[in-house]
Parts: C-alpha cells; structure tokens; sequence
C-alpha cells in the first residue's frame, strides 16, 4: 500500500535517454513525498532498465513500472496510472524531461488548499513554452487562452498534460477519450462544467533534446476539438450533463 501523498504517472515509450533526466528532477524536487507509477507497453521497452537503476540508488522516488492494461499507447497508459493510484492526489507527467519539476510543490500546495485539479500552465503570467513545432503551440495557445477568455475556465492552459488531479475526482467523472493526450483536456473540460475548484501555476515546457515524440497532432486534433467545443459551449446549453455524468 502506498502511503505517500502524491503518485505520478509517467506513460513511456523507450525514453531510455530521457528518463534519468526526468527522474532526477523529481527527485531533486519531490523526494519523499511521491511515487513513480512508470506505465509501459512492453517489458522490452527500453525506459525500464535506466529507471530501475534511478530507483536502486534513490531510495527517497519509490518508482513502480505497471504495464499497461487498457491497450497500447499513450491514453491508457495514463488510464493505467490512473486505475494504480492508491494516493490522495494524482499527476501526469512526461517522461522525455519536458515538464517543469519546479512546478510541483506550488501544484501541491493548491491542492492541498481545497483545489481539485491543478494544471501546469505554459501560457499564464510567468510560464513559458520553449520549442516544439510552431502550428502545434499556436493550436495549443490558442485553444487554452479561447478556453479561458471565452468559455470562462478557471486555467490559460486546458490543453496541457502536465495536470495533478484530487484523485476522488478522478473516480468520479467519466473518461471518454479514445486517443493521445486528449484525456487531460477532457477532465480540465468536465471538471469545471461539474463545478470541481480548478487552479493553475505558471511551467516551463521545454522540447525533448533525445528520442522522437509520438504526439501525432493531425490524427488526434478531432479528439481535441470535441472537448475544445464542449468547453466553450458547455456553461449555456443543457447537453453537457451527458457528458460528465459518470458511467
């Protein structure tokens, strides 16, 4: 049983070069208080070996691999983590070091306040996107500052998975996504329309320096865009029940 306070899911895909790095900053940062859920595909992926290593001589990130169970890729790898958490809080993390480790304890910090999901923000006073494709950070801006100006989410930064989760939450709205990272804008989504208390703190999210990236932006745009439009429309129109009434 897992008495620490926070478990961090990590899905990976042979971040062999990355992991150590992402590794290190969590423990630097939230030793002692987390743990790593590392959601695999394979046992053959090559992000298990390096990790196991980190943990043997960083006794203070307990770090767990649980292999995914929901079907491959990145959306059940996540929903895996989700489902083998036992912590009072929840949050999804990259393992290719882009996410903002210094981010973390102000993330905890709201949550333990009465927050119930606390998003990694790039695009509020003080945070920062470095790199990556330029189309993909113009949708994603544009989509989390609309998101917030117009359809009145308490967060500039909706598309982000770099979100910690109040993980009664998480048992209590429905997930319905069927691909990629979309899942972390549909509970951004359903959370505020449900009435859950939502904050953000400003991150820096940097591009990966090794491996190649499996966010596949034209095949799951429409996945976003359901959510994106669910966010806008959803606080004026009687429909949006359905969606986050759980299963």
């Amino acid at each position: 049983m897992n008495h620490l306070e926070l478990d961090i899911v990590i899905p990976v895909y042979n971040e062999g070069k990355n992991i150590f790095e992402t590794l290190e900053g969590l423990a630097r940062h939230v030793g002692g208080k987390a743990r790593v859920l590392l959601v695999h595909d394979s046992e053959e992926d090559n992000t298990l070996a390096p990790a196991l290593a980190f943990a043997n001589a960083h006794p203070e990130l307990p770090i767990q691999p649980v292999k995914n169970r929901f079907g491959r890729g990145a959306l059940n790898a996540i929903r895996t983590g989700f489902a083998a958490s036992t912590s009072e809080y929840c949050l999804v993390c990259m393992g290719d070091a882009s996410d903002d480790f210094a981010a973390i304890n102000p993330m905890l910090e709201k949550i333990r306040n009465g927050y119930d999901l606390v998003c990694g923000s790039r695009y509020m006073k003080g945070g920062r996107q470095i790199g990556g494709l330029w189309f993909k950070v113009l949708l994603s801006r544009t989509a989390g500052l609309t998101l917030h100006w117009l359809g009145g989410l308490p967060t500039h930064d909706a598309t982000n998975s770099f979100k910690m989760y109040r993980s009664s939450v998480l048992r209590e709205i429905s997930m319905q996504s069927t691909g990629g990272f979309e899942i972390g804008m549909e509970l951004t989504v359903k959370a505020y329309l449900a009435g859950y208390r939502i904050g953000e703190v400003p991150s820096i999210w940097k591009d990966r320096s090794a491996g190649v990236s499996r966010f596949r932006l034209f095949r799951w745009l429409p996945n976003y865009l359901r959510w994106y439009f669910l966010g806008l429309t959803g606080r004026f129109s009687s429909w949006y029940r359905a969606a986050i009434k759980p299963a």
